[in-house]
């Protein structure tokens, strides 16, 4: 830290004054001498072991799909690219870049339960695996942060393909906003000439998924409603499906 307020000045008031104040009135002993061999001294083993993984650290952080990691993804992405480092080091290096991953917060409540009246039963029973795809859709309404600032998000998501297949997102939480998302889905199916008929949609209790023309269009291609269990509406299916929720709408790609 010395030496870097000596570069910062020497032009101003040369290096010989400023090693004098700060011995003498400041008690940071530090000889002109002192300041030219450390200034001469060849960069340590550890320095130059850091701004190489610092350029690879910027590298990721540029990518567009991996600029909202954290210490976590960026140290495997790290190791999976054959650059072995302790996580240790990664959370050093990315705090002196200031790089942050995505921050997950407190959302405002997305989910209002609809009356249990004709509610469907949970046909998946925490079981979210399917032997094809438009087997087993599950849908997902929620609340992301953007470079923008904050959004509804509804998501579709082929559990066999692990792919998102329909989606929407708005500033505001209209009533059609999950049913647009659906509407995405089967549209995207249906120009890929895929047969969706008996494919089992899982959500939670949200009133959202029990409107009338969400059902409808449920009904129109002989898909089969269910509707999760109180308290665990995704089970560990929404684990997954979140953790790449912020990726996918930070990095604009759908």
């Amino acid at each position: 830290m010395i030496v870097a307020f000596v570069d910062e000045n020497k032009h101003r008031w040369g290096i010989e004054p400023i090693c004098r104040v700060l011995t003498q009135d400041h008690g940071m002993k530090i000889a002109p001498g002192t300041y030219y061999a450390f200034k001469n001294r060849p960069p340590s083993a550890r320095s130059v072991r850091d701004a190489e993984l610092k350029e690879h650290i910027m590298a990721i952080h540029a990518h567009r799909r991996m600029r909202v990691y954290g210490i976590r993804k960026i140290h495997a992405e790290l190791n999976r690219n054959g650059v072995p480092v302790a996580r240790c080091t990664v959370e050093r290096l990315c705090r002196e870049l200031g790089v942050r991953g995505t921050v997950r917060g407190r959302y405002p409540r997305t989910t209002k339960p609809s009356p249990e009246t004709n509610r469907p039963g949970d046909l998946v029973r925490r079981d979210f695996t399917a032997t094809a795809p438009n087997r087993l859709w599950v849908a997902d309404l929620t609340y992301v942060r953007t470079e923008s600032g904050w959004v509804y998000v509804a998501f579709i998501l082929d559990v066999f393909a692990r792919m998102i297949v329909g989606w929407q997102t708005s500033t505001r939480m209209y009533t059609d906003l999950a049913l647009d998302a659906l509407n995405m889905g089967l549209w995207t199916r249906k120009r890929a000439g895929q047969n969706v008929s008996g494919l089992k949609h899982h959500s939670d209790r949200g009133v959202q998924y029990r409107a009338l023309r969400y059902t409808q269009a449920l009904e129109e291609v002989d898909a089969v409603a269910s509707v999760g269990s109180k308290g665990d509406s995704f089970d560990c299916q929404s684990v997954s499906a979140a953790s790449r929720k912020d990726e996918v709408v930070l990095a604009g790609v759908f």
